[in-house]
């Protein structure tokens, strides 16, 4: 059984509280999601360099690093498909990521890509492929498993000419590192989804799903608009497509990440507006 979550990115404007967590929390399970993936810069009190940069891109963090999280995930029955974690603090601080991870009742930890980082350099992509290895190889003696989530700047070419996200996938053992796949990023990148869920095929473990297209919200000047993320359903990606490869593949939970442009301004109603598309796909 597929597994359907909420990215908590999403509700750091709505879980700034216990008492706005817990009914946060009741909508996401009336809507008919199985858990959340949390972050672990959001069940932990963040530093202001964070905060800036969810902020920046119009998800802020919240107040939600004050609460409880493994206690409100079981009084909800909402399950952890997995905990995202930015390598250093992995590298760090291993033993207190581990904590969380059993703590949460997850078994995947999942890297999200380098901030100030060069993709561009052969070298360096080589580097990081060596310390996700690494990581990984750590987190397996421990029975958790790591994963790498895509954006966009995996498809910058190298100067040997390779895309960065190529040569992650060679320079990884599977042993060690395997992927969740945000079609999303790949799509704003003008890449096809479905060729690159192909190229992974049993690496793609999750699956961050999203739809792309255009909220008008008056008659529009010129004939081009801006694509963003939309509601399931709403937008133009070819979702259905996207789901047939990701259950071939086997994966094992699809988690919705819908950005800053929700439906009437509030993440709670996006989330429940893409809920029915995303169980029927499923």
């Amino acid at each position: 059984m597929i597994q359907t979550a909420v990215q908590q990115i999403m509700l750091g404007k709505v879980t700034g509280t216990k008492e706005q967590a817990e009914r946060t929390l009741d909508a996401i399970r009336n809507a008919g999601y199985d858990g959340i993936e949390l972050n672990h810069f959001m069940i932990h009190p963040s530093n202001l360099a964070v905060r800036a940069l969810t902020s920046f891109a119009g998800m802020p963090t919240g107040k939600g690093g004050a609460l409880d999280w493994p206690v409100l995930m079981k009084t909800h029955s909402l399950t952890v498909p997995s905990l995202h974690c930015d390598l250093g603090t992995l590298e760090k601080k291993t033993s207190s990521v581990l904590e969380d991870v059993h703590a949460l009742g997850t078994d995947k930890v999942v890297i999200t890509g380098m901030y100030y980082y060069d993709y561009r350099s052969s070298e360096m992509v080589k580097d990081l492929a060596k310390r996700l290895n690494e990581a990984g190889r750590t987190l397996k003696e421990d029975g958790v498993s790591l994963l790498y989530h895509n954006h966009n700047i995996e498809l910058l070419r190298t100067e040997e000419g390779k895309l960065a996200f190529d040569t992650l996938m060679e320079e990884t053992d599977t042993e060690y590192l395997n992927f969740e796949l945000d079609s999303y990023w790949l799509a704003d990148a003008g890449a096809n989804p479905v060729h690159w869920m192909k190229k992974l095929g049993p690496r793609m473990k999750l699956w961050h799903i999203n739809d792309r297209g255009n909220r008008v919200r008056s008659t529009p000047i010129t004939p081009i608009l801006r694509s963003d993320s939309m509601e399931l359903g709403y937008g133009n990606m070819d979702l259905p497509a996207l789901a047939k490869q990701a259950k071939e593949n086997g994966i094992s939970a699809v988690i919705l990440e819908s950005h800053k442009n929700w439906a009437e301004g509030s993440p709670i109603r996006s989330l429940e507006l893409s809920a029915p598309y995303l169980h029927n796909l499923i």
